[in-house]
């Protein structure tokens, strides 16, 4: 029985990765995330719509459409572009050094006599003139050093999936990009204020609040750096 249910396991761990051998990974599917979904149901107009068609031919109306209008993403299923630069480093050293040494020695060369009367019968070399004699030292040191660097630039359009009772936009975003049979993707989202998007339609990661951004890949290449999932197992269970 458990013979049948390991074998199991592992054919239904193998069928999942049987579909990628000589083929490029599929892409994910668009028309069923967040983003299309929030292009399919946009939110009420910010305004009203101008009442005549002279009012829509106008170069100084405020819509969005206008030369002078304001083409910024504020409404959900608009779109924006997410420029994500991230160039950080950390570098933390540590040293710490402790050492001691103590030293105690007592002794009764004359004390009533008795070493005198007693040397003669303890074995030979003992004595009981040097009654204690104590020493002790140790040490300690330790050192510690950690080293980060990190340094992404990348660009990526997002969708606004919806708009918060405070204003506040909800973005989500995704780019997929295959080079022969190797997928990259990127993904990102977080909470952004309308006032931080920049005349160019743009947002820095860094005004992003709650982002999660992601970059990452699947295919043969990744496959091939990624452990097995028996030796997965075994690192988590093996002591040594």
């Amino acid at each position: 029985m458990h013979k049948s249910l390991l074998i199991c396991a592992l054919v239904i761990a193998g069928c999942a990765r049987v579909e990628n051998i000589g083929q490029a990974p599929k892409f994910t599917p668009v028309q069923s995330n967040t983003e299309s979904l929030a292009m399919l149901t946009p939110g009420l107009p910010m305004r009203a719509e101008p009442e005549s068609p002279l009012d829509q031919a106008s170069l100084w109306d405020g819509g969005r459409q206008s030369l002078l209008g304001d083409r910024r993403a504020v409404r959900r299923g608009d779109i924006l572009t997410v420029v994500i630069e991230i160039d950080e480093k950390a570098e933390i050293s540590n040293s710490s050094k402790r050492s001691r040494k103590g030293s105690e020695s007592m002794e009764i060369p004359n004390l009533l006599g008795i070493p005198q009367r007693f040397d003669p019968k303890l074995p030979e070399g003992a004595s009981l003139g040097s009654a204690v004699d104590l020493s002790s030292s140790s040490n300690s040191g330790g050192d510690g050093s950690v080293k980060r660097r990190e340094k992404l630039t990348l660009r990526v359009a997002a969708t606004i999936v919806d708009v918060m009772p405070n204003g506040v936009l909800a973005i989500e975003g995704s780019q997929e990009v295959r080079v022969n049979f190797e997928l990259r993707e990127l993904l990102v989202s977080g909470f952004v204020r309308p006032e931080d998007i920049s005349r160019q339609n743009e947002i820095t990661s860094d005004k992003i609040a709650s982002a999660r951004i992601s970059y990452g890949g699947r295919g043969q290449i990744t496959d091939v750096q990624q452990p097995r999932y028996g030796q997965q197992v075994a690192d988590i269970f093996l002591p040594f």
